[in-house]
């Protein structure tokens, strides 16, 4: 069993709906890979949601005024984890902000703890949340092939940006974690 808690950043029907503005195209194959990460985990899983604020405040009134569709109540559909995740997920978390490194997350994890991320989307949650675990000295790995990005570019540019912040945080793949 592998050691660690594995956070599974936002596979959410806005993120895998084709149809949605914000659907990352890679999102099955993202999905694939966090299937096979599940086992190695057990109960040592949180699932993250995003989800919008009742009222914006700050900047993010601008983000909701480019993004209206997405206020909607943290109950609606778009917020919901895909079917294949709703069963499996033991802990899920709401967060109202990009990045999931929270105070729930960080007690979940643990002062001397191991924090492995996967999910959508690379270059915006996952990349957040990556960045904030590891500012708290969070060992941090990241599995690349359970990740997806808004592109492909952009999913291997924030790939790249993390790999900067080694050893605090490393990208590895699935087989890497947990063997073929």
């Amino acid at each position: 069993m592998t050691t660690g808690l594995l956070a599974v950043i936002d596979m959410q029907r806005v993120f895998a709906e084709p149809g949605s503005p914000w659907a990352a195209p890679r999102f099955a194959e993202a999905a694939a890979g966090v299937r096979r990460l599940l086992p190695a985990f057990a109960e040592r899983v949180t699932f993250t949601r995003f989800v919008a604020p009742d009222q914006p405040t700050g900047a993010w009134r601008a983000y909701y005024a480019r993004w209206p569709f997405a206020l909607q109540p943290p109950d609606a559909p778009l917020w919901r984890l895909t079917d294949e995740f709703a069963d499996q997920a033991p802990h899920i978390m709401d967060a109202t902000t990009f990045g999931k490194w929270t105070p729930e997350l960080a007690t979940r994890v643990g002062p001397e703890g191991r924090l492995i991320l996967a999910g959508v989307s690379t270059d915006c949650c996952v990349l957040s949340t990556a960045l904030a675990a590891a500012d708290a000295g969070v060992e941090t790995l990241v599995v690349s092939d359970a990740c997806a990005g808004v592109d492909d570019d952009s999913h291997a540019r924030a790939l790249d940006v993390m790999e900067l912040y080694g050893p605090l945080v490393r990208v590895v793949t699935v087989d890497q974690l947990i063997g073929a």
